[in-house]
């Protein structure tokens, strides 16, 4: 039997040793939400980590062996990246076998000499190169490489520090760039087992490629100090009591009970409890009364 190559090898690992924890979920993903539809076009956004990288591979095997039709740009906005960074995302994504589509901006330098709200202005940037990017070469949607993490770690931020219950969803419409859409198909996947795939494929990526934070204290998951790592770190301590968190953080997400909370916001009004408290009150009587009487 012919010898694998090294890209070979690491399609196989997906459908095989993780064919449960990645490749499973994220067809699962894709299927739930009705991520991807025939005559997609679709900018698979990469960052040059392994979250963007995982899910740039996971979109290529699902192109290759599903029936649907659609098409996929890899899409990489160079901000400033240093050399080093640069060459190794480009020497990732030939380990890969990702064509990669790049194209360049000068982001991190117009970001630097913000005194304020550098990392704000970069983000909104970034998102914006790629959004008219992406419908420069007529891509109606963007995937993003959010995995169930993001989402559980994001509801337990927002709750924190926001005062707000909010998480990313799979998929939304860009308010910005009409007939755009956002897609997260790495949603059910979590980043224990992208970790595990990256170790076990001898894959290193890049951590946290911007200039102002490359020098910073960062851990092997990629985390800087910041408060998202306050609520990992949290989430990781619960977790040796209750190895299940988790998975019920992320099936409660499923299951909101609008109805138990003394409030909620929905497209953008804010409502109340109250609203048919009364009304809800009489039903249940009248419900309530009939029953009695029945049994009567």
């Amino acid at each position: 039997m012919k010898e694998m190559t090294r890209t070979q090898a690491i399609e196989h690992g997906m459908t095989t040793t993780y064919r449960r924890q990645l490749w499973s979920k994220f067809q699962i993903a894709v299927g739930k939400y009705e991520l991807i539809q025939d005559g997609d076009r679709i900018a698979v956004c990469i960052s040059g980590g392994k979250d963007s990288m995982c899910m740039a591979k996971l979109m290529q095997m699902y192109q290759k062996y599903h029936l649907k039709n659609f098409e996929c740009v890899y899409l990489m906005m160079d901000p400033g990246y240093n050399e080093v960074n640069r060459k190794k995302i480009e020497e990732n994504a030939a380990a890969l076998g990702l064509p990669l589509t790049i194209f360049e901006t000068n982001i991190f330098a117009v970001a630097e000499h913000q005194s304020h709200g550098s990392c704000y202005l970069c983000a909104r940037m970034r998102r914006g190169h790629l959004y008219n990017k992406a419908k420069e070469l007529g891509c109606n949607k963007i995937a993003l490489g959010h995995h169930l993490n993001d989402a559980i770690e994001t509801t337990v931020m927002s709750m924190f520090y926001s005062s707000k219950l909010e998480t990313i969803i799979p998929k939304s419409h860009s308010e910005n760039f009409a007939g755009m859409e956002l897609i997260r198909p790495m949603y059910c996947i979590k980043e224990e087992d992208i970790i595990a795939w990256s170790n076990a494929n001898g894959l290193s990526f890049i951590q946290c490629a911007c200039r102002f934070t490359e020098n910073s204290t960062i851990d092997e998951r990629g985390v800087g100090t910041s408060k998202r790592r306050e609520v990992k770190e949290l989430l990781k301590r619960l977790k040796e009591t209750n190895p299940e968190i988790e998975d019920n953080i992320f099936r409660a997400l499923h299951a909101v009970r609008i109805e138990s909370f003394p409030g909620y916001k929905a497209d953008g009004q804010l409502h109340s409890f109250l609203e048919d408290y009364d009304r809800k009150g009489h039903s249940f009587q009248m419900n309530h009364g009939e029953n009695t009487g029945n049994n009567s």
